[in-house]
Protein backbone atom coordinates (compact mmCIF):
# COMPACT_ATOMS: atom_id res chain seq x y z
CA UNK A 1 0.00 0.00 0.00
CA UNK A 2 1.79 3.01 -0.95
CA UNK A 3 1.49 5.97 1.76
CA UNK A 4 -1.26 8.18 -0.11
CA UNK A 5 -3.22 5.58 0.87
CA UNK A 6 -2.65 4.57 4.26
CA UNK A 7 -2.97 8.60 4.88
CA UNK A 8 -6.25 8.83 3.15
CA UNK A 9 -7.82 5.88 4.84
CA UNK A 10 -6.81 7.39 8.44
CA UNK A 11 -8.18 10.49 7.10
CA UNK A 12 -11.57 8.23 6.22
CA UNK A 13 -11.37 6.32 9.75
CA UNK A 14 -10.58 9.88 11.68
CA UNK A 15 -13.75 11.11 10.21
CA UNK A 16 -15.76 8.23 11.23
CA UNK A 17 -14.85 8.64 14.09
CA UNK A 18 -15.20 12.47 14.57
CA UNK A 19 -18.61 12.76 13.23
CA UNK A 20 -20.83 11.51 15.52
CA UNK A 21 -18.94 13.60 18.53
CA UNK A 22 -19.39 16.58 16.23
CA UNK A 23 -23.01 16.09 15.87
CA UNK A 24 -23.48 16.02 19.74
CA UNK A 25 -21.43 18.93 20.01
CA UNK A 26 -23.33 20.97 17.22
CA UNK A 27 -21.00 20.90 14.95
CA UNK A 28 -20.37 19.27 11.79
CA UNK A 29 -17.08 17.72 9.89
CA UNK A 30 -16.10 19.84 7.19
CA UNK A 31 -12.98 18.03 6.19
CA UNK A 32 -10.15 15.75 7.94
CA UNK A 33 -6.52 15.81 6.79
CA UNK A 34 -3.53 13.58 7.97
CA UNK A 35 -0.21 15.46 6.47
CA UNK A 36 3.52 15.34 7.39
CA UNK A 37 4.87 18.71 7.83
CA UNK A 38 8.99 18.32 7.79
CA UNK A 39 9.47 15.40 10.41
CA UNK A 40 6.23 15.96 11.68
CA UNK A 41 2.37 14.26 11.16
CA UNK A 42 -0.21 16.69 12.16
CA UNK A 43 -4.08 15.48 12.16
CA UNK A 44 -6.20 18.06 11.23
CA UNK A 45 -10.12 17.73 11.61
CA UNK A 46 -11.95 20.85 10.21
CA UNK A 47 -14.54 21.45 12.39
CA UNK A 48 -17.56 24.15 10.97
CA UNK A 49 -21.17 25.55 11.95
CA UNK A 50 -23.96 28.34 10.65
CA UNK A 51 -22.81 31.10 13.40
CA UNK A 52 -18.94 30.29 12.63
CA UNK A 53 -16.30 28.34 14.91
CA UNK A 54 -14.62 29.75 18.01
CA UNK A 55 -11.41 29.14 19.49
CA UNK A 56 -13.59 27.81 22.47
CA UNK A 57 -15.40 25.30 19.76
CA UNK A 58 -12.27 24.29 18.41
CA UNK A 59 -11.06 23.32 22.02
CA UNK A 60 -14.21 21.52 23.15
CA UNK A 61 -13.99 19.22 20.13
CA UNK A 62 -10.22 18.42 20.56
CA UNK A 63 -11.06 17.64 24.02
CA UNK A 64 -13.92 15.18 23.19
CA UNK A 65 -11.69 13.86 19.84
CA UNK A 66 -8.95 12.66 22.40
CA UNK A 67 -9.93 9.29 24.01
CA UNK A 68 -12.00 8.32 20.96
CA UNK A 69 -9.00 8.43 19.31
CA UNK A 70 -6.42 7.29 21.72
CA UNK A 71 -8.79 4.04 22.22
CA UNK A 72 -9.11 3.45 18.74
CA UNK A 73 -5.78 4.07 17.77
CA UNK A 74 -5.87 4.44 13.74
CA UNK A 75 -2.47 6.38 13.57
CA UNK A 76 0.53 3.78 13.38
CA UNK A 77 2.37 7.39 14.57
CA UNK A 78 3.36 10.10 16.62
CA UNK A 79 1.00 13.33 16.02
CA UNK A 80 -0.44 16.27 16.88
CA UNK A 81 -3.83 17.30 16.61
CA UNK A 82 -5.37 20.29 15.45
CA UNK A 83 -9.01 21.70 15.55
CA UNK A 84 -9.40 24.62 13.53
CA UNK A 85 -12.22 25.94 11.79
CA UNK A 86 -12.18 25.43 7.60
CA UNK A 87 -11.94 29.32 7.61
CA UNK A 88 -13.59 32.31 5.40
CA UNK A 89 -11.44 30.82 2.16
CA UNK A 90 -11.88 27.28 2.99
CA UNK A 91 -11.30 24.63 0.64
CA UNK A 92 -14.20 22.60 -1.18
CA UNK A 93 -13.19 19.21 -1.01
CA UNK A 94 -16.17 17.50 -2.45
CA UNK A 95 -19.70 17.67 -4.04
CA UNK A 96 -21.63 18.60 -0.51
CA UNK A 97 -19.14 22.02 -0.31
CA UNK A 98 -19.69 22.67 -4.07
CA UNK A 99 -23.76 22.30 -3.97
CA UNK A 100 -23.53 24.70 -0.60
CA UNK A 101 -21.53 27.15 -2.19
CA UNK A 102 -23.33 27.19 -5.86
CA UNK A 103 -23.42 30.93 -6.68
CA UNK A 104 -20.66 32.17 -4.66
CA UNK A 105 -17.16 33.17 -5.80
CA UNK A 106 -14.63 30.66 -5.81
CA UNK A 107 -10.89 30.53 -6.93
CA UNK A 108 -9.61 27.42 -8.75
CA UNK A 109 -5.93 26.92 -8.90
CA UNK A 110 -4.90 24.41 -11.54
CA UNK A 111 -2.12 21.81 -11.23
CA UNK A 112 -0.33 23.63 -13.72
CA UNK A 113 -0.80 26.58 -16.01
CA UNK A 114 -4.35 25.82 -18.48
CA UNK A 115 -4.20 26.66 -22.90
CA UNK A 116 -5.06 30.26 -21.77
CA UNK A 117 -2.14 30.43 -19.17
CA UNK A 118 -3.88 30.80 -16.11
CA UNK A 119 -2.76 28.93 -13.12
CA UNK A 120 -5.65 30.52 -11.15
CA UNK A 121 -9.20 31.16 -12.08
CA UNK A 122 -11.97 33.60 -10.29
CA UNK A 123 -15.08 32.87 -11.21
CA UNK A 124 -18.95 32.47 -9.74
CA UNK A 125 -19.67 28.71 -9.19
CA UNK A 126 -22.51 27.79 -11.12
CA UNK A 127 -22.70 24.02 -11.66
CA UNK A 128 -20.82 20.77 -10.89
CA UNK A 129 -20.93 17.58 -12.70
CA UNK A 130 -18.53 14.45 -11.59
CA UNK A 131 -15.96 15.81 -14.39
CA UNK A 132 -16.47 19.35 -14.50
CA UNK A 133 -16.94 22.81 -12.53
CA UNK A 134 -18.78 25.36 -14.03
CA UNK A 135 -17.77 28.74 -13.33
CA UNK A 136 -19.26 32.34 -14.61
CA UNK A 137 -17.52 35.37 -15.20
CA UNK A 138 -19.02 38.96 -15.41
CA UNK A 139 -22.44 37.23 -15.24
CA UNK A 140 -21.70 36.66 -19.57
CA UNK A 141 -19.14 34.18 -19.94
CA UNK A 142 -19.44 30.82 -18.57
CA UNK A 143 -16.43 28.31 -18.35
CA UNK A 144 -16.48 24.73 -17.92
CA UNK A 145 -12.92 23.56 -16.23
CA UNK A 146 -11.85 19.79 -15.78
CA UNK A 147 -11.90 18.54 -12.46
CA UNK A 148 -8.61 16.28 -13.09
CA UNK A 149 -6.86 19.31 -14.04
CA UNK A 150 -7.72 21.57 -10.48
CA UNK A 151 -5.12 21.52 -7.64
CA UNK A 152 -7.92 23.07 -4.98
CA UNK A 153 -10.95 25.24 -5.52
CA UNK A 154 -11.36 27.66 -2.19
CA UNK A 155 -14.20 30.33 -1.48
CA UNK A 156 -12.45 33.66 -3.13
CA UNK A 157 -13.07 36.58 -0.14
Amino acid sequence: MKNSEKVGNISEIVKKISQPIANDLGFEIWDVKFLKEGPNYILRVFIDKTEGITIEDCEMMSRALDSPLDESDPIPYSYCLEVCSPGIDRELVNDEHLKKFIGSEIKIRMIRPNADGEKEIVGILTGFDKENIVINFDQTIEKSIERKLISHINLNF
